[in-house]
């Protein structure tokens, strides 16, 4: 019995080396950069309910498309609330504004919402429209999608629309300069990167050690054989219970000190800005004076098309016409109304996208039922198309009503559609 022991504890040890081997491969190559940065991002996965009936993305601009490392841009917009919130994700009583990008290719100067620094996470109101600025630094060169995202906490992050930004120049000359409280300089970008690689490699060697003595001593198929054959209590020995307890010690006194020294290095140091700002005023749109009444809807698979059938009141001065209908990052309009193509990214904008029943204007005090036929192959491609999988099967957006002056109103729509799998049907 002995020597079958001895044989796979010889056994493990070979193995153990072999995967000591292949333990250090794999922490090299993690800590390698990548060969090719990633180039887009997966939004598209997102389900179709929490990309339509969450936030509604609208005015979405990059001040530039192209910029260089170090070269500042803005993104900004403006971003409606949904009503119909859905039930299976969490409300956005804590939100965070950020930037959906592959890695950091560029960092977060400054980040707004309305005409309030938000550095941290703040409240959004269900059903309210609010104005967001991103001041954006290039870090990497190269060509990468850049999205406005809003991150919700128990709802994870929320993608909104994405341009391609080509950044040119080289990341070596990167600099990212910050006064600190006592009037000094840094670098952020290189600033205490020694000791974060020493810590690191410090601590990935302790484990690594630690491993590595269990592994050698008698390894997992030995120490299981013993198990199994009633031996449980004698397979930890007591010499091995000291290197245990002389590890935690040692651990132990090496946290401390690593605090003791860093509270002494660093002395006036300010805790992570984890608060939550509350009181942001939504925008202070002007009295709604287009109704929107949803009075059912399908959606055609073949055929890409949703049909929504509304009753529009319009209580205002001046006729209006449905010039656009905006959801989940896309926007269909109306080639009658959009007689010119906006600048937007072409990926997202379906420019002859929508029609209406009845495309004459609704004049001031009239009441119209009208069908909006919002079709495109973007739909299927953006997989918008999956509502119809959707236990509920329900769409959202924001459809966009023009004035002869140029005035124009966004009224939320949103509701159940009945899937229909057969091109030609009707409502």
């Amino acid at each position: 019995m002995t020597i079958f022991f001895g044989k796979l504890a010889e056994f493990a040890r070979g193995r153990a080396r072999a995967l000591a081997f292949g333990l250090a491969a794999a922490i090299v190559a993690t800590t390698l950069p990548a060969a090719t940065p990633a180039s887009a991002h997966g939004e598209r996965s997102q389900q179709a309910f929490l990309r339509m009936r969450t936030l509604n993305w609208y005015d979405v601009k990059w001040s530039k498309t192209e910029v260089n490392v170090n070269e500042e841009m803005v993104l900004s917009g403006k971003v409606h609330v949904f009503s119909g919130w859905p039930q299976a994700v969490a409300k956005p009583d804590v939100a965070f504004l950020n930037v959906g990008e592959p890695g950091p290719v560029l960092i977060r100067k400054g980040a707004y919402v309305g005409d309030v620094p938000a550095p941290r996470s703040f409240t959004l109101q269900v059903g309210k429209d609010y104005e967001y600025k991103l001041v954006l630094k290039a870090r990497r060169q190269g060509r990468f999608h850049v999205h406005v995202q809003i991150n919700v906490e128990g709802g994870g992050p929320i993608v909104g629309p994405g341009e391609w930004i080509t950044i040119k120049g080289d990341m070596n000359n990167f600099t990212n300069p910050v006064t600190l409280l006592d009037g000094t300089t840094i670098d952020l970008e290189t600033y205490g990167i020694t000791w974060v690689y020493t810590y690191h490699f410090l601590w990935m060697a302790a484990a690594a050690v630690w491993i590595l003595y269990w592994f050698m001593t008698k390894g997992i198929i030995a120490r299981y054989w013993w198990v199994k054959a009633g031996k449980a209590n004698e397979l930890i020995t007591v010499n091995e219970k000291k290197f245990g307890g002389l590890w935690l010690a040692g651990t132990m006194l090496a946290v401390i000190f690593g605090y003791a020294w860093a509270n002494s290095a660093f002395p006036r140091t300010l805790p992570m800005q984890a608060g939550l700002l509350k009181g942001i005023d939504p925008i202070p749109l002007p009295p709604q004076t287009v109704t929107a009444q949803f009075k059912g809807g399908s959606y055609t698979v073949p055929g890409r098309e949703l049909a929504v059938k509304l009753v529009i009141t319009n209580s205002g001065t001046e006729p209006v016409k449905v010039g656009e209908f905006t959801t989940a990052g896309l926007r269909f309009l109306n080639p009658e109304v959009f007689t010119t193509r906006p600048q937007f990214p072409d990926y997202l904008l379906a420019d002859r996208g929508l029609s209406v029943s009845d495309p004459t204007p609704i004049g001031p005090g009239e009441t119209r039922e009208l069908t909006v036929l919002v079709q495109d192959a973007r739909f299927d491609i953006e997989r918008l198309s999956d509502l119809a999988y959707d236990t509920d099967s329900q769409f959202g957006g924001l459809l966009f009503f023009f004035a002869p002056s140029g005035a124009r109103q966004g009224v939320e729509i949103g509701g159940p559609v009945i899937p229909r799998f057969q091109a030609g049907a009707t409502l």
